[in-house]
């Protein structure tokens, strides 16, 4: 008989230290996500976000708990770390990655830049078609990673500095590291379902017997 989706319903863990990380993952979730609800202005908006909390902060942090990320997690805060490069990555390197790889469901880095400030972050590709491809969040690129709907962001090519900078939050100020930002539970769920082992293909979760 097969198992429940670990990230539908949490009820099994493999040992107690998996419980400790998936309790901690909680209150750093629910933490920042109440901080971030006070600024709501909207009462329905809000009313709608509280009711979905509960369900977007398990999946996160059960992503978390089960996925195979390869940088050091800080639970207290939820956030991955992993060395930051001195300057932001260099979004001219896709080559022709997109025109052989876009598949729906690949998870990839982007490159924003906004008022002097640029950031890696992460989106997945939802919909493709013979010359662009669009990402859940950020909109329609081109084969080559350009925006197509005057975006301040470009598609980067999914390599392992790259995935690092978007998973943990990497940023910087006029071409200089600052603090990394916090991730969004969103992200931190795409974070956890990332293909390590191939990052040209997306992520098949394999259920347990």
């Amino acid at each position: 008989m097969a198992a429940s989706d670990p990230f539908q319903q949490v009820d099994i863990w493999q040992s107690d230290a998996q419980r400790v990380l998936y309790t901690q993952l909680c209150n750093a979730f629910y933490a920042r996500e109440i901080a971030l609800l006070v600024a709501e202005p909207n009462e329905q908006r809000l009313r709608k976000r509280l009711k979905s909390l509960p369900f977007y902060i398990e999946r996160a942090a059960a992503a978390v708990v089960n996925g195979q990320v390869p940088f050091q997690l800080d639970p207290h805060n939820g956030s991955w770390l992993d060395k930051q490069k001195l300057r932001p990555p260099n979004e001219k390197s896709n080559d022709d990655f997109y025109q052989q790889h876009k598949k729906v469901g690949l998870i990839v880095p982007l490159l924003l830049n906004r008022a002097n400030q640029t950031r890696v972050a992460i989106d997945s590709i939802d919909q493709v078609s013979d010359n662009k491809l669009h990402c859940n969040e950020h909109g329609w690129f081109d084969d080559q990673g350009q925006p197509l709907e005057g975006q301040s962001v470009v598609l980067l090519k999914p390599t392992k500095a790259t995935m690092a900078a978007a998973c943990c939050g990497h940023q910087w100020s006029f071409d200089k590291r600052t603090t990394p930002r916090t991730l969004s539970l969103r992200e931190m769920l795409l974070a956890g379902n990332i293909n390590w082992r191939n990052l040209k293909r997306p992520h098949v979760r394999v259920k347990k017997i």
